[in-house]
C-alpha cells in the first residue's frame, strides 16, 4: 500500500476530494436560496457583526459605541474585519476564507499523523477521514471560526511532537496554542495539557529491566514557553477584564457555564458527547483508545511523542462534563464545540491501526486487505456526509426564512431608531440599524447578571426577566414565544407579526414573533 501510494499526489488529491464536498454544498445552498448566501447558524451573523463594527473603528462592540466581551474569537472577529475592506460579498469572502482554513486543516491532519510517525498510507487515510466527516465540511462554510481553531490547535500540536523529539528546539508551540485561545476558549484548556505533557518526560533505563523513569523537564525551555503564551493572550485577556469584568466572554455566562458543578463527570452528558462523535465516525471512535494506548507504550522510548493529542481527545469532554448545567448543555449548537476534536479522533484511530502494518505480509496483500481496511473505515463516514450535505442545507434555509426574513418585515414596518428586544440578535441587528437589547445576555450581559441575582434573592427567574425588560422599556419583543411563555403571554404585549419556521431543525423556535410594547414610540 505505501509503495503504491507514492505514484500518485495523494496530499493534492485530498485537497481536491475536500474542495469539491465544500463545492457540493456550496452550490447546493445557492440553488435553495434561489442565488442567495446564508449561514446556518445565526451565531454566524453575530461574528459579522463584531466584525463590521471592529472594521469601522467602533472597537469590539455591538451596539455602536458599547464595549462588549461578546466576541469568543476575537481572531476570527479580527479576520473577518479585514474582509470588510475588500470589494463584493463579505458573505462569500467569509464562506472562501472558511474553505480555505478547512483545507488547511486537512493538510495539517496529515502532518500529525506524520509526525506521529505513521508512513503516508495510513497519514493519507487519517487526512481522507477528516476531509469527510460532515461536521467539519457544515464547518468550512458556516462562518463559524471552528476551521481557524483546527488548524491553529492542529499546528500547534505538530510544533509540540516536533519540540518533544528535539528538546533543543525553541517552544513556539506553546505560542501557537496561546493564539488558539484567540480562536476558541476551549484552547485554555489545550495550551494547559501542552504545558502538563512538557512535565510528562520519560526516559527509557539502559539496563537490561528496560523500567522507564520520568526525567526532569527543562524548566527554563516551560518559562520560556509561558511567557511567549502570556504575551500572545495578555492583550485579548486585558480587554476582556477591562470592559466585562471577567477574563471569560460574556457567551460563557449565557451558554450555561459556570463554577464547577459536579466531583464526578456527567456520564449522561459523556454520552451525549460519545454519540456525537459516532455517528459521522463510528470506527474512529472505537479505536481511538487504542490509539491513546500506542502513544502511552511510547513513553520513554525513541518514538516518543508525549499524550498531547489523547489529553486533548479526552480531556475536553471530562472537563465539561464536571462544568455542564445538564447533559445536553455545554454541547453548542449540533455540538459545534467538538468538531475541532475531529481530526485528533481520526489520527488517533489510525494510530491504533499502525501495528498491523508491521505483519509480515506479501505486497499484495497488504495493498488488497489496506485497501479493503480503508473502505470499511470510510464507507459510514461518507454516508453520513451525504446525508449532511441535505442538512446544511436546511439549517441555512432555516436561518434565512427566520432571522433574516424577520429582519425584512422589521426593516419595513418599524422605524430604524425603535429599540428591540430580542433573543436571536445575529442576522436582525446585522440587517438592521436598530439597537437591540439582547434576553439572551451575550450582547447585553448586565440582564444575565441582573436575573441570576435577583434569582439567588428568591425570585422566580421568569419575573426577574420581566423585571429587566421593564427597566428597559423596548419598542418591540422580537422572540421565539416558546424561549419566553410568560412574555409572551403577557396581555400588556400585543403581537403584531408572526413568522412561522417551515421544516425547522436548527431554530430555537418553530416561530418568531413581533409583540408591541406599552412604550412603542
Amino acid at each position: 500500500m505505501p509503495g503504491s501510494i507514492r505514484r500518485f499526489p495523494v496530499r493534492a488529491l485530498l485537497l481536491l476530494a475536500g474542495l469539491v464536498a465544500c463545492l457540493r454544498c456550496f452550490l447546493a445552498e445557492i440553488a435553495r436560496l434561489k442565488g442567495g448566501l446564508s449561514f446556518p447558524l445565526d451565531d454566524s451573523w453575530i461574528h459579522l457583526q463584531f466584525a463590521r463594527n471592529l472594521a469601522h473603528g467602533a472597537g469590539l462592540s455591538y451596539n455602536l459605541g458599547e464595549f462588549v466581551t461578546g466576541s469568543t474569537a476575537p481572531l476570527w472577529t479580527a479576520l473577518l474585519a479585514v474582509l470588510f475592506l475588500l470589494p463584493g460579498s463579505v458573505l462569500l469572502w467569509t464562506k472562501l476564507l472558511g474553505v480555505v482554513l478547512y483545507l488547511a486543516g486537512i493538510d495539517a491532519t496529515w502532518r500529525l499523523s506524520r509526525e506521529l510517525d505513521l508512513g503516508e498510507g495510513l497519514s493519507a487515510l487519517a487526512a481522507a477521514l477528516t476531509l469527510a466527516t460532515s461536521w467539519l465540511v457544515w464547518s468550512a462554510l458556516s462562518g463559524m471560526e471552528i476551521p481557524l481553531f483546527i488548524l491553529l490547535s492542529l499546528w500547534g500540536m505538530i510544533l509540540h511532537l516536533r519540540e518533544r523529539a528535539d528538546p533543543h528546539r525553541p517552544p513556539l508551540s506553546l505560542a501557537v496554542l496561546a493564539v488558539a485561545v484567540l480562536a476558541r476558549p476551549e484552547g485554555v484548556l489545550l495550551l494547559l495539557l501542552a504545558f502538563l505533557d512538557r512535565l510528562l518526560v520519560f526516559a527509557g533505563d539502559p539496563a537490561p529491566s528496560g523500567t522507564t523513569r520520568w526525567r526532569r523537564p527543562s524548566f527554563r525551555v516551560l518559562l520560556t514557553g509561558a511567557g511567549l503564551a502570556a504575551c500572545a493572550v495578555a492583550g485579548s485577556f486585558l480587554f476582556y477584564g477591562w470592559a466585562g469584568g471577567s477574563v471569560l466572554p460574556t457567551t460563557y455566562a449565557a451558554k450555561g457555564g459556570g463554577e464547577v458543578r459536579h466531583l464526578l463527570p456527567d456520564f449522561r452528558y459523556l454520552s451525549n458527547v460519545l454519540g456525537l462523535f459516532f455517528r459521522p465516525q463510528p470506527w474512529a471512535t472505537l479505536l481511538a483508545a487504542g490509539g491513546a494506548a500506542v502513544l502511552a507504550g511510547r513513553l520513554g522510548t525513541p518514538r516518543d511523542r508525549g499524550l498531547l493529542p489523547a489529553l486533548w481527545l479526552f480531556g475536553m469532554p471530562l472537563a465539561y462534563s464536571l462544568l455542564t448545567p445538564g447533559p445536553t448543555k455545554m454541547l453548542g449548537n449540533f455540538g459545534r464545540y467538538y468538531f475541532p476534536l475531529f481530526p485528533v479522533l481520526t489520527v488517533l484511530a489510525v494510530l491504533a491501526l499502525e501495528p498491523l502494518t508491521r505483519l509480515r505480509l506479501s505486497r499484495p496483500l497488504r495493498i488488497v486487505l489496506g485497501t479493503l481496511g480503508a473502505a470499511v473505515l470510510l464507507a459510514p463516514t461518507l454516508a453520513v456526509l451525504i446525508q449532511g450535505e441535505r442538512f446544511y442545507v436546511q439549517n441555512v434555509a432555516n436561518v434565512q426564512e427566520s432571522d433574516v426574513a424577520i429582519a425584512g418585515w422589521l426593516a419595513a414596518h418599524v422605524p430604524p431608531g425603535a429599540v428591540l428586544a430580542v433573543n436571536d440578535i445575529g442576522a436582525i441587528k446585522y440587517l438592521l440599524p436598530n439597537p437591540i437589547v439582547d434576553l439572551a445576555s451575550i450582547a447585553t450581559p448586565e440582564i444575565g447578571r441582573e436575573v441570576s441575582r435577583a434569582v439567588a434573592a428568591g425570585t422566580p427567574w421568569p419575573d426577574a426577566m420581566m423585571a429587566a425588560v421593564e427597566r428597559r422599556r423596548p419598542d418591540y419583543i422580537v422572540i421565539f414565544p416558546s424561549w419566553f411563555p410568560t412574555l409572551a403571554r403577557d396581555p400588556r404585549f400585543r403581537a403584531v407579526y408572526t413568522l412561522p419556521i417551515q421544516g425547522n431543525v436548527t431554530m430555537g423556535g418553530n416561530e418568531i414573533v413581533v409583540y408591541a410594547t406599552p412604550w412603542t414610540r
